[in-house]
């Protein structure tokens, strides 16, 4: 189907680049649901209310950053700690960003600061790799708006239903490791790109050599040298 709107760009509309955008993240979204459940099970047994869950829920947007935000909140770590780290495991969407800006870079503040907040590992991966195979694909941004509401609105579902079903929900179901696997299934593809690689190998040791740490530091370190890495093999990469 896609290769048949790709094929005649003049009946491409942006109802129909939405929709594709939402229908071609479909494959994803056992994993997505399974890693929603997860962060929302993990807010309420941390210790949040079902209230300061869902609020949390609505405005974070960021399940790897609650996960790794939560422990140190259910700790009582300093303030500056938990942000810290909350910003730190979400410097990749910084990375995405960049990446994409050239293609949002026409559209106005306020769709821009939606866009921003749409951001999503999996998005970003269907996206780039819907434009590289189809550099000349029009509606791009209503494709990518199409892909990234259907992720938000399913990744909000489950995490309120794992905020609800927190106290019936039992560990042994093993969903840590269904959602770590969908992330691991996105990574991949992406390794095929030297700065990546480059930055998920450097990140990968450094966590392992520091996993004890105190207050879950070395996973700062690791994902603060990995983007610096990442970011200095373009640059050389890029340099005349």
């Amino acid at each position: 189907m896609s290769e048949l709107i790709t094929n005649d760009i003049g009946a491409v509309t942006p109802r129909s680049a939405f929709v594709r955008g939402a229908r071609e993240l479909m494959p994803a979204w056992p994993g997505i649901f399974a890693w929603g459940l997860v962060t929302g099970v993990a807010m309420v047994k941390s210790g949040l209310s079902v209230t300061a869950a869902t609020v949390l829920s609505l405005l974070a947007y960021a399940g790897s950053a609650q996960l790794a935000a939560l422990p140190l909140m259910a700790a009582f770590a300093p303030i500056w700690l938990v942000t810290l780290t909350a910003v730190t495991v979400n410097l990749r969407f910084v990375v995405y960003s960049v990446l994409t800006r050239r293609h949002f870079a026409h559209l106005n503040a306020q769709r821009r600061v939606w866009l921003g907040y749409l951001v999503g590992d999996i998005m970003f991966v269907r996206f780039t790799a819907m434009i590289e195979r189809e550099p000349y694909y029009p509606h791009r941004v209503y494709y990518y708006f199409g892909g990234a509401i259907a992720n938000w609105v399913l990744w909000q579902m489950s995490s309120i239903i794992g905020i609800f079903a927190a106290t019936t929900i039992p560990t042994s179901w093993g969903l840590e490791l269904a959602g770590t696997l969908t992330l691991v299934a996105l990574l991949v593809p992406l390794c095929a790109s030297r700065p990546v690689l480059a930055g998920v190998v450097i990140a990968a040791v450094v966590s392992v050599l520091a996993h004890d740490v105190p207050m879950r530091l070395g996973l700062l370190f690791a994902i603060a040298l990995g983007v610096a890495v990442a970011f200095a093999v373009e640059r050389a990469r890029s340099a005349p």
